[in-house]
């Protein structure tokens, strides 16, 4: 990644349990914002200020978006990689054993918007339920933080592994 760039990833998760199932639940989770405006804070700067990250929605168990920078210097962000180098987004589906990555596209001054549904089991209060979840990641590299970038244009590819 050019050093006068800047990664903006955007991840908006919206969960809910087999109780949130009804009609009025799911119209409410379908009229949710799909992209927000990038605010500073909550919005926040990591690996050396490369990188913004931006987060939105439920987070029902707390630290839900895991990210890290492999040996590499690649981003992983929940099911996806940037290659810092190229700018590719890459996606790989973590309920496939031995999945393929699949490049997305690249991030230099396009934005692209992934989504996919998951759903897993959680342990509480001794009872076991099913925790839903639907993830949006909007992603960009640009030269300058501009707080409206996924407000002032469509996506140039949009991606949906539901």
């Amino acid at each position: 990644m050019n050093n006068k760039s800047v990664l903006i990833l955007q991840i908006i998760i919206k969960q809910w349990d087999k109780s949130q199932r009804s009609e009025a639940h799911v119209l409410k989770r379908e009229n949710s914002p799909d992209k927000y405006p990038i605010k500073i804070p909550p919005a926040f700067y990591v690996f050396d200020k490369q990188c913004v990250i931006d987060q939105h929605g439920d987070d029902l168990q707390g630290g839900r978006v895991k990210y890290s920078q492999t040996a590499e210097g690649n981003l992983k962000l929940d099911r996806f990689q940037i290659d810092l180098n190229t700018n590719e987004l890459e996606y790989s589906d973590a309920s496939v054993t031995d999945a393929e990555t699949q490049t997305i596209g690249s991030l230099e001054n396009n934005w692209i918007q992934c989504s996919y549904n998951w759903r897993y089991s959680i342990l509480e209060n001794e009872m076991f339920y099913w925790l839903y979840e639907d993830i949006t990641l909007n992603a960009i590299c640009i030269k300058t933080l501009n707080e409206n970038v996924f407000l002032n244009s469509e996506p140039a590819i949009v991606y949906e592994d539901i």
